[in-house]
C-alpha cells in the first residue's frame, strides 16, 4: 500500500512538471530512455562479440567502402574489420562487424517504440515514422563508422599497451560503443521531434 502511495505521488508530480515544462519533460525522457537502452548496448555487444567470436567469421576480412588512404598510407574503408582477433592484432573480421551491426540495430528497434509510445506519446502514421528513423538510422551508421577511421585504431592501442590485450580490448569496445550512443543520442532526438507526430 504504502509502495503504491508513492509511485502515486511520484506520478503526480511528474504529470504537474511535463504539464509545466512540457519540452524539458520530453528532453529527460527521451535521456532516460536513450540511457536505458545504452545499458543494454553495453551489455549485449560484448556478448554478442563473444558468441561471434567461437566462429570462424573472425578470420573473414570485412573491409568495404574505400574511401581513400590513412595518415600512414595505408587503405582507409568506411567499414574496416581485418581478418582476426582484435587482441592478436587484427580487426575482428565479420564477427565483429556483425556484433556490432546486430547490437546498433537491436538497440534502434527498442529505442524506437520506447521514444515515440513513451517520450513523445505519438499519434502519427508508425510506417512513415519507421521509414524515416530506419533511413536516420543507416546515416548515422555511416557517419559513425567513418568517425571511427580516426579515433578506433588509435583508441584501441592505447588501451591494449596501457592494460593489455583482455581487458584494453574490452574497454575500448566500451569506450567506442558510448562514442556512437552519444553520436545518436545529438543526432536522433531533432529527428524523432519531426517525425514523430504528436496531439
Amino acid at each position: 500500500m504504502k509502495k503504491n502511495a508513492i509511485v502515486t505521488s511520484i506520478t503526480g508530480l511528474w504529470s504537474r512538471f511535463s504539464a509545466r515544462h512540457h519540452g524539458l519533460a520530453e528532453f529527460i525522457m527521451f535521456f532516460i530512455v536513450c540511457n536505458a537502452v545504452t545499458v543494454l548496448q553495453l551489455i549485449l555487444m560484448p556478448v554478442l562479440k563473444w558468441i561471434f567470436g567461437m566462429t570462424s567469421l573472425v578470420n573473414t576480412s570485412f573491409q568495404v567502402l574505400r574511401l581513400g588512404h590513412n595518415l600512414n598510407g595505408s587503405i582507409y574503408y568506411l567499414f574496416d574489420y581485418a581478418a582476426g582477433a582484435v587482441q592478436h592484432g587484427g580487426g575482428g573480421g565479420l564477427a565483429y562487424f556483425l556484433a556490432v551491426e546486430l547490437t546498433m540495430a537491436i538497440a534502434q528497434i527498442i529505442n524506437f517504440f520506447m521514444q515515440r509510445n513513451i517520450t513523445f506519446k505519438a499519434v502519427g502514421s508508425i510506417w512513415t515514422a519507421a521509414f524515416w528513423y530506419a533511413f536516420a538510422y543507416v546515416v548515422v551508421t555511416f557517419v559513425a563508422a567513418a568517425l571511427q577511421g580516426w579515433y578506433k585504431a588509435p583508441l584501441y592501442r592505447l588501451f591494449v599497451g596501457w592494460m593489455g590485450s583482455g581487458f584494453g580490448v574490452t574497454l575500448a569496445d566500451l569506450v567506442t560503443m558510448l562514442i556512437n550512443c552519444a553520436l545518436s543520442f545529438w543526432v536522433f532526438y531533432p529527428i524523432m521531434k519531426l517525425i514523430f507526430k504528436q496531439k
